[in-house]
């Protein structure tokens, strides 16, 4: 059954991978600056965790969009990445709550708003709309990654 089959097993696949990527960003903090050990485990946890944040912020939206979260799930959903190993009950709590239903909704149904219409597509159209997701992350992540790290960004 592939990744994307139904928004539960892909928000659960994004959740799981975002407290695996925190570990190792907190893993690398640890070596960096209590250890004073090595920066290496910082650049390349902090790299994959980076990543791994942004794409499961863009299937956050994607499933909140799909299962018509009201605002307020979303932005928990949102929210939860910015906590060290949040998403992960947060994703337990919406499969709890009924947020992630076992279809795809979207591709099946004509989108209502101009959002629902681009989820549409993107859902009856899995593997073009995955190369294009990539690719806005990868943009967005050498963005930022040129940017520097968040601490230095108001300094």
């Amino acid at each position: 059954m592939p990744l994307i089959s139904t928004p539960p097993r892909l928000y659960r696949a994004l959740a799981l991978a975002e407290m695996v990527t925190w570990t190792l960003l907190l893993v690398g903090m640890l070596l960096k600056y209590v250890l004073q050990v090595t920066d290496v485990m910082v650049r390349i946890g902090g790299g994959v965790h980076g990543f791994v944040f942004l794409a499961y912020l863009v299937v956050t939206v994607l499933v909140a969009v799909d299962q018509r979260w009201k605002l307020r799930d979303l932005a928990l959903g949102i929210g939860s990445a910015f906590i060290p190993y949040l998403t992960v009950p947060f994703e337990r709590a919406a499969r709890r709550r009924g947020l992630l239903e076992e279809s795809w909704r979207l591709r099946t149904e004509p989108g209502a708003n101009a959002l629902e219409k681009v989820v549409a597509l993107a859902l009856r159209r899995p593997l073009p709309a995955a190369l294009i997701a990539l690719v806005v992350v990868a943009v967005v992540f050498t963005v930022l990654l040129n940017a520097g790290p968040p601490t230095q960004w108001f300094s």
